[in-house]
């Protein structure tokens, strides 16, 4: 539609540029004058002038348009990810709460920490959805299909239809013209040259004053295009800046405590290895053991030494010792397989040798004394 419209407009140019070439064939006297009929500079300029702003203003309102578009499929898409993100925050956190785990907390923490960050993230992107469709689709949605934009456009319409009105008419001046030469000025002919050519002044006296009124619409229309959608850009860009750099925050501190919750489990000992490790032997084979070592009744002979607990231990069997952080035990004997036996508190147990840290070298004869 555009292109048919630029090369109606080249046509009417081409069209008025012969009209010259035939005034100035056959001007020369009596009534009007080539420059005094339709083409004259000042009107091609205003014509071009309005031409440009009438494209200018259109590309702007495509421009608009996309970009209001391209917002709406935006919220649409991120408010999917809202509610997506927001079921894995609720799953973790059922997970963070509704569970236990034998050896400590560190997965649950973890899980209770995604999950807190993640309901802000989407939180964060729900609000940005809301401020991309309050202070960018909203006030451009509004701007492309508002009064001012269209009456401009209307009175640019206007103004060429009377444009066009004004170059047939010129034809027809240029016709009597024509006429009243071939037959040596009859007073028929030259009164209605007089009639067709008081017509076209009055034509180009309106059509002056309605490109005026256009030009001056078109231009305030294209300042308030290209105003209201470069502060809607900057909106849009602040917007997003300060939704990444509050969901930066968000992450950085989820990371930090997360390494911290992998320290945590790298610190601690675990007494399953690589390889399996054996079950502690059972009191029966411990008894044996310990009645095995005695002389004359007497337990000197066997070297005890105390250990402190570095982190605790859950026992999980009958035969395994429970363990706190900062506990004295007595070790009485140290098996081949990680395992370690002793007395804490008045119980005695199994439990790995790699929670505790030996402190001191005793004798039986002072374990009394020191429990």
């Amino acid at each position: 539609m555009e292109a048919l419209r630029k090369q109606a407009s080249k046509l009417r140019e081409q069209v008025a540029r012969q009209q010259q070439a035939v005034f100035k064939q056959f001007g020369g006297g009596g009534y009007g004058s080539p420059d005094s009929l339709f083409a004259d500079a000042a009107e091609y300029k205003q014509h071009q002038k309005i031409e440009n702003l009438y494209m200018s203003t259109r590309a702007a309102k495509h421009f608009q348009r996309d970009i209001v578009r391209g917002v709406e499929g935006y919220i649409v898409t991120g408010s999917k990810q809202v509610e997506i993100g927001n079921k894995l925050s609720e799953d973790s956190r059922k997970y963070g709460v509704g569970n236990t785990c034998t050896r400590g907390n560190t997965l649950l923490n973890a899980a209770l920490s995604y999950a807190r960050a993640r309901s802000q993230m989407e939180n964060e992107h729900g609000n940005l959805l809301k401020a991309l469709g309050t202070q960018v689709a909203e006030p451009l949605r509004a701007m492309v299909v508002g009064a001012p934009l269209e009456d401009a456009r209307h009175l640019a319409q206007r103004y060429d239809r009377m444009r066009q009105e004004a170059e047939a008419q010129a034809t027809e001046v240029s016709k009597r013209h024509i006429k009243v030469r071939e037959t040596a000025g009859i007073g028929d002919n030259i009164s209605k040259l007089e009639a067709a050519e008081a017509k076209l002044q009055e034509l180009k006296s309106n059509m002056a004053a309605t490109g005026k009124e256009a030009v001056a619409a078109m231009a305030a229309v294209e300042a308030q295009q290209q105003r209201l959608t470069l502060q809607r850009l900057i909106a849009m860009v602040e917007s997003e800046r300060t939704y990444h750099q509050k969901i930066l925050q968000i992450l950085e501190q989820l990371e930090a405590e997360m390494l911290l919750e992998r320290q945590r489990i790298e610190a601690s000992p675990n007494p399953v290895s690589e390889n399996f490790m054996p079950p502690p032997p059972s009191y029966e084979e411990a008894s044996g053991f310990f009645a095995n070592s005695a002389v004359d009744g007497s337990i000197e002979t066997v070297e005890y030494f105390l250990a402190e607990v570095i982190n605790s231990y859950q026992a999980e069997t009958d035969v395994e010792l429970n363990l706190s952080v900062g506990d004295y035990v007595v070790v009485r004997k140290v098996s081949d397989n990680g395992w370690a036996e002793g007395e804490c508190k008045g119980k005695a147990g199994w439990f790995p040798c790699a929670y505790i840290e030996k402190r001191e070298r005793v004798l039986a004869s002072k374990i009394a004394s020191m429990l």
